[in-house]
């Protein structure tokens, strides 16, 4: 199991987190990413891991797992 915040004030609205993990993300209605499940196991941390690498703005942490102290990108 992951540990999954964001930072909202690097946030551009890119939706890439949503595209890669929708049970993990969504958007609010301004467009900003809103985390679901903070603390996603199996195949959603693993997708939760990969939002946060491709996040534009770095505005994805996810911790814990298998890669403890990790920051996504």
């Amino acid at each position: 199991m992951v540990h999954v915040s964001v930072v909202p004030d690097r946030c551009i609205g890119a939706a890439q987190c949503v595209l890669t993990a929708p049970d993990v993300f969504d958007q609010d209605d301004d467009g900003f990413v809103e985390v679901l499940d903070e603390h996603p196991d199996g195949v959603q941390g693993e997708k939760a891991r990969m939002a946060g690498k491709i996040c534009p703005s770095q505005s994805i942490v996810v911790s814990g797992g298998d890669d403890a102290g990790a920051a996504g990108g």
